[in-house]
C-alpha cells in the first residue's frame, strides 16, 4: 500500500504535509511579494522564451525582409537591403530583452540566496540536535556498560561541538576559488 500525504479526518498533520504547505507558502510569498518592475520583468521573460515569440519573430523578419527585397508587387521598399532600420529595431529589442532577463536572473538569484540561508539554518540545527543526541546516547551507552565500536578519540570528534566560523575560515583557507577572489 503506497504512503499517502493525506490524512483522514481527526487525524493530527504529518510532517511530511506541514513542509509541503510550508514550501508553498515560502513560494507563494515570494511570487506575491514581487515589485511591478519584477513582474513585468518576470512576464516579458516568460514570453521572450516561447515557442509563441520565435514563431512570431519569424513571420515578422520573413514579412520585413520580403517587403524590403521588392518580393511582394505593389510594395516599396522602405528599409532595402542591408535592413538598416531593421538592425537597429534587432539590437534596441536585444538590448532590452537582455535587461529584463539580468532582472528577473537577479531576482531569482536573491530567492535562491533565502533559500540557501535557511537550508544553512536549518542544516546548523540539525547538525546541533545530532551532537546532543550523540552525547545523550554515549551517556546511556556508559550507563548501561555498553561497549562502543567507535574509537574514543572517533566519538570525542563526533560528539563536540562544531564552531561555524571555524568551518569558514578552513574553507576559505582551503578553496581555489576563495583565494582567487580576494
Amino acid at each position: 500500500m503506497k504512503n499517502s500525504l493525506r490524512n483522514s479526518p481527526g487525524q493530527r498533520e504529518n510532517p511530511e504535509q506541514r513542509n509541503i504547505q510550508a514550501v508553498v507558502a515560502l513560494e507563494r510569498k515570494g511570487l506575491y511579494s514581487r515589485s511591478l518592475s519584477d513582474r513585468i520583468s518576470d512576464a516579458i521573460t516568460q514570453f521572450s522564451g516561447s515557442m509563441f515569440f520565435i514563431v512570431i519573430h519569424a513571420l515578422w523578419f520573413t514579412a520585413w525582409i520580403a517587403e524590403n527585397t521588392g518580393v511582394i508587387p505593389g510594395t516599396t521598399p522602405f528599409d532595402p537591403f542591408p535592413f538598416n532600420f531593421l538592425t537597429l529595431l534587432v539590437s534596441l529589442e536585444a538590448i532590452f530583452l537582455s535587461t529584463f532577463v539580468l532582472m528577473s536572473q537577479n531576482r531569482f538569484s536573491r530567492q535562491a540566496d533565502k533559500r540557501a540561508h535557511l537550508d544553512l539554518q536549518i542544516n546548523l540545527l540539525a547538525e546541533q540536535e545530532a551532537t546532543v543526541m550523540l552525547q545523550l546516547l554515549h551517556k546511556i551507552c556508559v550507563h548501561l556498560g555498553i561497549t562502543e565500536e567507535l574509537s574514543s578519540e572517533e566519538l570525542r570528534q563526533l560528539v563536540r561541538k562544531i564552531d561555524v566560523q571555524t568551518l569558514v575560515n578552513e574553507l576559505e583557507k582551503k578553496l581555489p576559488s576563495q583565494r582567487m577572489a580576494k
